[in-house]
């Protein structure tokens, strides 16, 4: 492993890093390895869809981040779990499929990256993309593709219907596919499901590409930093618990370890900010001020209502039937676990928005955690109930992320910055009075309840935006920390070169310029098909 034999080494076997290492293997002049910190993912609640809450709040197969105290949320941290399994976010996500406007990649094209456009990457998502349906055309889905998209041919729970059909009542129009070219009103979400389970960007790139003599993944190996040599990175040290080793590459090595995971690592490598790294003792190799800037994050607010009826997921609240449930959907792939429940959702305009500039996901339960196994925890909620959120799809705030020492068990710091910008507030209130026109419509009358956030008694603007402040959380679409761009100033180029190092790249969500207005896992598999073509067009 130590000898220079690697053609290709892809740190983070995440959404982009799966789908970069399977398409250079397809090269079988390229001899490429693929390094994941987490396990191999063989944990039977890894494939059941409901059991995204439960990964997410859990300590296994997650990097545990928060934010240091974000002024805009009211000084509250904010937890930011990361994937560590092989498969990345994919394997704890709630494996929405949507691939954002097209007006997102043209806007990094107008910047001076014509390569951005949405002409350019549209064949690279229909590349991707396996659809099984139901709803969608051809021209706006590929079918070849290793990645399942699919969705519930009836949804887990009827309240869905009423989510979409409330929406219409409201005088917002019907959205057939979200990811059509034109998305905007209420409809049905596609997900990375196959056959009722999970399908992560492991299953759906790996798979197959295992099989080449040409491609190495080794798990459990912690990338601590790169090697660096007369410009050009030529290795990275790893751990794998048992002490570190150095792999050697005459070739490229590309980071695929996400928008925390990517910046800290080009920091501790001596690429960063020169008045960061010098106090922590850390040599300069390149002195890129933007590495670790830039960081932003889908910002959402919940408007929820107790339930009148059964039609809410409630009853996953017993342990008997949640456990029923995830059997089901393990063993046959069919059952109430067998989706993660926001199939229902919307791309809503504010009053004087020129797109659609807000996204909401609808939930037949309070929560997404809801479901309970442990005989000795409280249940997550005590009624029944259903809400949506609301999301800013292209937010102002930016953030940063720095190491805070050159000891790779030191946390970063990590400050999105959240609501930093009034702007942002103001698309939240308006999302607020939204959702209330939606759930005040009447398909929702033999279901709606009292409401329970923001609650009856926050009426105003300014009673809403404190509110927001005090409520409003994370969408876990953290992107924008390795910004893209023509200028000099940006950390990577277009071809996804790190700017002042020689053989290295970086290719995940943290080189968005501005993020997608959508879910981010899509995007993400979409950098790394990207950043295939580009690398294997310099051969």
């Amino acid at each position: 492993m130590s000898k220079a034999s690697w053609t290709h080494i892809v740190v983070g076997a995440g959404a982009a890093g799966c789908a970069l290492a399977a398409r250079l293997s397809e090269n079988p002049d390229l001899n490429v390895l693929l390094i994941e910190a987490g396990g191999r993912g063989r944990d039977p609640a890894l494939a059941v869809p409901m059991m995204t809450a439960v990964l997410l709040r859990g300590k296994s197969h997650i990097w545990r981040y928060a934010t240091s105290a974000e002024p805009g949320l009211s000084g509250r941290s904010v937890e930011l779990p990361r994937g560590r399994v092989l498969g990345g976010s994919t394997a704890i996500n709630g494996m929405v499929y949507v691939r954002g406007l097209p007006s997102d990649y043209d806007l990094w094209a107008q910047q001076g990256m014509p390569g951005w456009s949405w002409n350019a990457l549209r064949p690279l998502f229909l590349r991707s993309e396996g659809f099984q349906g139901p709803g969608g055309t051809s021209e706006d889905h590929g079918i070849d593709g290793p990645l399942t998209v699919s969705r519930r041919v009836k949804p887990v729970s009827p309240l869905a219907y009423t989510f979409i059909e409330a929406g219409q009542a409201a005088g917002h129009p019907a959205c057939p596919d979200f990811n059509s070219e034109m998305p905007e009103g209420f409809g049905f979400y596609h997900f990375t499901i196959r056959n009722g389970r999970r399908e992560t960007a492991a299953h759906a790139f790996l798979a197959d590409a295992r099989r080449r003599s040409n491609l190495s993944i080794r798990t459990g190996c912690e990338v601590r930093h790169l090697k660096i040599r007369n410009g050009r990175a030529v290795g990275v040290v790893l751990n794998d618990g048992a002490g570190e080793e150095l792999i050697v590459t005459d070739g490229e090595i590309i980071l695929s370890a996400g928008a925390i995971g990517s910046p800290i690592l080009l920091q501790r490598s001596g690429i960063g900010a020169s008045d960061m790294l010098e106090p922590l003792g850390i040599d300069v190799v390149a002195d890129l001020p933007e590495v670790g800037k830039n960081l932003h994050d889908h910002v959402l607010v919940r408007v929820s209502h107790a339930a009148t009826g059964d039609a809410t997921l409630h009853g996953l609240t017993r342990i008997d039937r949640a456990a029923v449930a995830f059997l089901r959907a393990y063993l046959f792939g069919d059952g109430p676990m067998n989706v993660f429940p926001l199939e229902a959702g919307a791309y809503l305009r504010a009053p004087g928005s020129e797109g659609p500039n807000i996204q909401s996901h609808f939930l037949p339960a309070l929560t997404s955690a809801t479901v309970r196994f442990n005989p000795f925890a409280s249940p997550a909620n005590d009624v029944p109930g259903f809400m949506a959120n609301a999301s800013v799809m292209r937010p102002y705030s930016r953030g940063a992320v720095k190491i805070t020492s050159a000891d790779p068990s030191a946390l970063p710091d990590i400050r999105v910055n959240y609501l930093d910008d009034p702007r942002d507030v103001d698309t939240l209130v308006d999302a607020v009075g939204l959702l209330r026109e939606v759930f005040a419509q009447k398909p929702f009358d033999l279901y709606r309840g009292v409401e329970l956030q923001p609650g009856p008694d926050i009426k105003s603007r300014k009673d809403i935006a404190a509110w927001v402040r005090e409520t409003a959380s994370t969408v876990h679409h953290l992107c924008g920390s390795c910004r893209m761009g023509a200028d000099q100033a940006s950390v990577v180029d277009p071809e996804l070169r790190v700017r002042g190092v020689a053989g290295l790249r970086v290719a995940d969500a943290s080189i968005f310029p501005s993020i997608p207005s959508t879910n981010t896992a899509a995007p993400s598999i979409l950098v790394g098909e990207k950043a295939a073509d580009l690398i294997l067009g310099d051969l």
